[in-house]
């Protein structure tokens, strides 16, 4: 939550989108991270970073909630019961206590301090959503009804923490993001049983909130099915009551990669494009036989016609070749007994398969990493760097932007990266960049053992770790060419690793390499006795770099 001075005055520094933090990648929920931070819901720290394993305190908890209400906190100062809570959590929490969000320990104990689990979490966000507003919601275990409730209405679906464990912030913001796409709720009773000063309502119903206004399909073009007046009206999702339709979901896009995914914009301006989790079958980093494709999607859906397949390679639309390899990607060769490789899938390839049951679409993603070498120093007049990817011996030239890859700005000439592209068509020139981080580099790295295939070797033991060969591996491939159990083991190298740990590049260690030539010599005695000899010599330095 960065709970600077600055940001609880309401000086939020908003970043790009939160691809500029460091510390958040394609393993965190990189989709709910974004969304939050646009709208303002969940922001990073100043250091650039969002933490997202941070657990989150029952305090920071009140933040993100008064945020996802906008609340006007700076009204509710000073109005908390509750004597434990900081002076900078306070009117956060009164915001929540007073809006029924929240509750203390006790009348004057909230625990602010102590981390927030997920049924904690959840229960804020479905009294946001409009459920919950009486006792008799919660049965003998307040617990198990938010659970059951939150899973009636897919709150937790790509959240990881149990019930009872403490939310870590990548967490919350998948949490909260579910919450915004859920429909909001009106409660109603048919009466109340009054026993001394305790009052039950009986037969509580929830009802979806509903609209036949335009802003009603901003999130979700989901329609109310009751029998009442508002039947087929669009039912009000969190996310379109609170910015009445200024945030935008699209269900049905398809990302640089192929995938199918969604996009997010906010106040006219595009704040991402994601792959959709939900559709993943399975994602390979190795090579890809039929067996395995028939193994993970079954008879039913390999043998059904209707189930069509689009392969997409960096972005262009495969094509398989003509002839009836068994390596072609395509229905007929995903069988029970092809332990052919399928085109294009190797050790070191991203290959993800998506499955959607409900338009009975089969689409695989093939996402090759290169090795690239900055040709030059950041230009920090034009924000720019220009780089040569390594797709093939000689590389191609690419130009990055700041905007784009807030990465380069620190980048020197020579400087070593990753990078993915994409582009509809299949020639390399029109290949974008879409993705840039570092490289693992194993410097002076002395190869121990190796395995080859003819003349190329297929990996290498260093330091007692195997690194196998990536299948892009292009940068001074030639290096572990036409080896000999010599030349190739007495030598050190740097290896460059892509993100599966494979190696992807390799070359002779830049260091220096020290000689003495011995021009003449003078023996005073036998040439067979061990004997001091005169000698005239000189040292040379051969620097790898550059011979």
């Amino acid at each position: 939550l960065g709970l600077t001075a600055a940001m609880i005055s309401g000086l939020m520094v908003m970043g790009s989108s939160a691809a500029s933090y460091a510390d958040v990648t394609s393993e965190n929920n990189v989709e709910a991270i974004e969304v939050l931070e646009s709208v303002g819901i969940m922001i990073g720290d100043e250091s650039g970073n969002f933490n997202p394993d941070q657990n989150v305190t029952r305090n920071e908890m009140a933040v993100v909630m008064a945020n996802l209400m906008e609340y006007n906190v700076a009204s509710y100062k000073d109005t908390s019961p509750f004597t434990d809570v900081p002076s900078w959590a306070e009117p956060y929490v009164a915001a929540c206590w007073t809006n029924g969000i929240t509750a203390g320990y006790s009348d004057t104990i909230y625990g602010g301090s102590d981390t927030v689990t997920t049924a904690q979490a959840a229960l804020m966000l479905m009294k946001a959503l409009g459920y919950f507003q009486y006792a008799s919601d919660f049965g003998s275990d307040w617990q198990l009804a938010t659970t059951r409730q939150g899973n009636n209405i897919d709150l937790f679906i790509g959240v990881d923490s149990g019930v009872e464990e403490a939310m870590t912030r990548n967490d919350v913001a998948q949490l909260v993001l579910n919450t915004l796409e859920a429909g909001t709720v009106e409660a109603s009773t048919d009466g109340s049983i009054s026993i001394g000063d305790v009052t039950i309502n009986t037969n509580v119903t929830y009802n979806f909130v509903t609209s036949n206004q335009s802003y009603a399909n901003a999130v979700s073009e989901d329609k109310s099915t009751s029998n009442t007046t508002d039947a087929r009206q669009s039912i009000v999702e969190l996310g379109e009551q609170l910015y009445m339709g200024d945030l935008e979901l699209e269900e049905n896009a398809i990302d640089d990669f192929g995938r199918p995914s969604r996009t997010w914009t906010y106040d006219g301006q595009e704040i991402g494009t994601y792959a959709k989790k939900a559709l993943l079958q399975e994602s390979y980093t190795d090579d890809v036989t039929g067996e395995d494709m028939y193994d993970l999607l079954g008879t039913s859906i390999v043998r059904d016609d209707d189930y069509s397949l689009v392969v997409y390679v960096d972005g262009a639309e495969y094509t398989a070749p003509a002839g009836n390899s068994y390596s072609n990607f395509t229905k007929t060769n995903f069988t029970r007994n092809n332990d052919a490789t399928l085109d294009n899938t190797g050790l070191g390839v991203l290959t993800e398969v998506y499955v959607d049951t409900e338009t009975e679409e089969i689409t695989v993603a093939i996402i090759n990493t290169y090795l690239a070498q900055a040709t030059s120093d950041y230009n920090s007049t034009r924000e720019t760097l220009t780089v040569k990817v390594y797709d093939s011996a000689n590389g191609i030239s690419k130009t990055l932007e700041l905007e784009d890859f807030p990465y380069i700005e620190d980048v020197q000439e020579d400087d070593f990266m990753l990078v993915t592209w994409a582009d509809e068509s299949a020639n390399r020139s029109d290949k974008e960049v879409k993705s840039v981080s570092d490289v693992e580099v194993l410097t002076d790295a002395t190869v121990t053992r190796f395995s080859a295939n003819g003349t190329k070797v297929t990996s290498m033991t260093v330091d007692g770790t195997k690194y196998d060969s990536a299948e892009q591996l292009y940068y001074e491939a030639g290096t572990l060419d036409d080896y000999d159990e010599g030349n190739l083991t007495d030598k050190t190298y740097n290896i460059y690793l892509d993100p599966y740990g494979n190696a992807i590049g390799a070359e002779l260690y830049s260091g220096d390499d020290q000689y003495v030539f011995i021009t003449g010599y003078d023996l005073n005695g036998s040439n067979i006795a061990n004997q001091t000899a005169d000698a005239n010599a000189y040292l040379h330095r051969w620097h790898h770099g550059y011979h």
